[in-house]
């Protein structure tokens, strides 16, 4: 990724954690960074063994950059594997999940843009947590 993308990730991540309020999951947690018209920008930190619900949107995209960790993503019928700098996006409508592989919390930044950002607009099929 060029063009400083990685460099602004991190800086949002070493500034962001300060003052703002962790939303607890069974899974981890998110800090909502950014919460604008236009995008919303969540720091998400799942913990070791831990996944999120098979999901999907029907108002956004999402675009994944990770700061820490390992995982497996699922986008659709494709799982990709993910680590620090990576990235993945994730079109509305896409059923998708991101499952922390690694021995340590696996740490990313969502943006999401479209025209809906609300929590609401989360359908999930599978749940580890019985959320589904």
């Amino acid at each position: 990724m060029g063009d400083g993308r990685k460099e602004t990730f991190h800086a949002i991540d070493e500034a962001g954690g300060e003052g703002k309020a962790r939303d607890f999951r069974p899974w981890g947690y998110y800090e909502v960074l950014a919460d604008l018209s236009d995008c919303k920008v969540k720091r998400i930190v799942v913990y070791p063994g831990c996944r999120l619900s098979l999901q999907r949107h029907k108002h956004r995209d999402e675009h994944w950059f990770v700061l820490a960790g390992d995982a497996l993503v699922t986008i659709g019928r494709k799982e990709i594997p993910v680590a620090k700098n990576g990235s993945v996006d994730i079109p509305r409508a896409f059923l998708h999940r991101v499952n922390n592989t690694g021995s340590g919390d696996f740490v990313f930044i969502e943006v999401q843009t479209g025209d809906y950002f609300g929590e609401d607009d989360i359908e999930r099929l599978e749940d580890d947590y019985g959320r589904a």
